[in-house]
């Protein structure tokens, strides 16, 4: 992940970890992005935690009385060290044409 993000030749690196990464190879990682101009991404087990982490999101499916659809979720970022706390509903649009367009921002369930 560290060459990859240093490379800087993508814009998004993605990993999943199955195990925690300690301050010195979370602040490598950061650099490392910082240097290549990317995005990393580190999908981390609920519990596992990581110190490093610039931010910590926590992503929950929601279910919609209203409509019949299972692609509403809960975006909720928990760890933010550069700036406040917030929860974003979103759903996923297929009928979009551009793929970055298909993630919606919507109003929680019975709002």
């Amino acid at each position: 992940m560290e060459e990859a993000l240093r490379d800087g030749s993508v814009s998004l690196v993605i990993i999943e970890l199955d195990q925690p990464i300690n301050l010195t190879v979370g602040r490598r990682l950061q650099l490392a992005a910082k240097t290549g101009k990317t995005t990393g991404l580190c999908i981390i087990p609920e519990g596992m935690g990581s110190n490093a982490a610039e931010t910590r999101w926590q992503c929950d499916p929601m279910f919609d009385p209203e409509r019949a659809d299972s692609t509403l979720m809960c975006w909720r970022l928990i760890k933010n060290k550069s700036g406040t706390l917030c929860d974003w509903y979103v759903r996923w649009d297929a009928t979009k044409s551009n793929p970055a367009d298909r993630i919606v921002v919507v109003s929680p369930p019975g709002e």
